[in-house]
């Protein structure tokens, strides 16, 4: 049989990472070609793509588990199994975050793109630690940014300073 896009080696409790446009979105495998994944409420931007989806992330407080084939979570997106807290913390048995994660389906939960989005939720029921490191990183980006601005800010006012500085001499002599 010849290899599929959806043809895998997840194992089950894996991590999927699905590359969405904008963010990565974050599902837990659990066997069967199915995940579970935290999905806030979709179609409210319709009509925006990407944006609208990101828009959705963003306005969203509560959040709905599903339990789904992977390739309706995954659609035309690049995925890729990335149990990427695994050097750092001790994974929990598969079967117990099988079993957890199906317990979760249907429930709403709290949901929030910055404390408790959909890869807290699956780093949870891995490592029963709650982690995203794409929050880490977009909030080292954004520090970094911020700090270029401030350089940028005091570098024009010293070269301002430099100039100002540099008229004074040039009119007293």
């Amino acid at each position: 049989m010849a290899p599929t896009l959806f043809d895998h080696d997840a194992k089950p409790g894996d991590l999927i990472e699905i590359h969405r446009e904008t963010y990565e979105h974050w599902a837990i495998y659990i066997g069967g070609n199915e995940v579970v994944h935290l999905i806030p409420p979709t179609n409210t931007r319709e009509g925006l793509g990407a944006l609208g989806e990101l828009f959705t992330l963003f306005d969203s407080s509560r959040a709905q588990v599903r339990r789904q084939k992977i390739w309706e979570v995954v659609n035309s997106s690049r995925f890729e199994i990335n149990n990427h807290l695994d050097d750092k913390y001790q994974p929990r048995e598969p079967h117990v975050i099988v079993r957890e994660a199906c317990q979760m389906v249907d429930r709403e939960l709290m949901y929030n793109v910055v404390t408790h989005n959909c890869e807290h939720f699956v780093t949870e029921l891995r490592y029963g630690k709650s982690e995203s490191r794409q929050v880490q990183t977009a909030a080292v980006i954004g520090g970094v940014a911020a700090a270029g601005v401030a350089i940028a800010v005091l570098g024009a006012a010293l070269f301002s300073g430099l100039r100002k500085d540099d008229r004074e001499r040039r009119n007293h002599k």
